[in-house]
């Protein structure tokens, strides 16, 4: 098994791994402890593999899973007051950290099909939201209950979200904050199916040996023209964008970190 390791700059809570058989990897979040949530390191590895499997044309399909019993529990909360604690360090998280990893996983030209059981929320969904196939256990669960912590989705995290369940759905999503079962999240075109919980392995390796059955270089061209044919570029301007983070000076939005931490109801204000 090749595992690559975090950044000497930043400390390796939880890792990433990816495994080798033949042409189909296997990447692996795991976070014990903490359902998997995802750390800075985290992130970094994963947009470090996905570069890396991107450049294997001898790779045929790639899934995405989570250890144990979930697929990942979003961002890392613990490390926000060292990481995300004020707009310039936001802005970086968001921009410097998450957004490369998700256009790492989007822009990979193989087929990747995430493998989804217990939680999917937050980054988890965000993750799961840029795989080609998305295919769940029946009990899984899934959301972005972000509003709790006082912040908002940032455009390129939203943007795999939005592209799947529309804008309606995706405003419920986060203005509710609801975490919701995997029914609704097919229902809401989240997922491509849902098999009971026994049967996902097995679902999973189903769908892996069809995709590999067909042609590599078809499938990379199908998900390019799927890339060409959708509307997705950035029409914030700079100040416009950088408008979206000033929230990160705000009451609410440290409120809501501060009381997660302290594991009691944030008091929000609205400012």
């Amino acid at each position: 098994m090749d595992v690559d390791q975090a950044p000497s700059d930043v400390p390796a809570t939880g890792q990433v791994f990816v495994e080798h058989h033949d042409s189909l990897a296997t990447v692996t979040l795991s976070n014990p402890g903490k359902l998997n949530a995802l750390s800075v390191a985290m992130w970094q590895q994963l947009t470090s593999i996905f570069q890396q499997l991107a450049a294997d044309r001898q790779l045929r399909c790639i899934i995405v899973q989570g250890g144990g019993n979930n697929f990942a529990a979003g961002a890392d909360i613990t490390e926000f007051p060292t990481y995300r604690h004020d707009e310039p360090s936001v802005m970086h998280y968001h921009n410097g950290i998450l957004a490369p990893a998700l256009a790492a996983i989007a822009t990979c030209p193989h087929p990747v099909v995430a493998a989804i059981r217990g939680v999917c929320v937050g980054g988890g969904l965000e993750i799961a939201s840029q795989c080609d196939l998305r295919i769940a256990a029946r009990t899984a669960r899934f959301g972005a209950p972000i509003n709790r912590l006082g912040f908002p989705m940032a455009p390129h995290e939203m943007q795999g979200l939005l592209r799947l369940a529309g804008p309606a759905a995706t405003l419920e999503i986060l203005l509710e904050g609801r975490v919701f079962d995997a029914a609704e999240a097919q229902a809401k075109g989240l997922l491509t199916r849902i098999v009971d919980d026994a049967a996902l392995d097995e679902a999973v390796e189903a769908s892996v040996r069809r995709i590999m059955r067909g042609g590599p270089l078809a499938a990379r061209i199908n998900k390019e023209t799927v890339r060409r044919l959708e509307s997705g570029p950035d029409t914030f301007t700079a100040d416009e964008y950088a408008t979206l983070f000033r929230y990160a000076s705000t009451h609410d939005h440290h409120e809501g970190v501060q009381a997660f931490l302290a594991d009691r109801d944030p008091q929000f204000s609205g400012e």
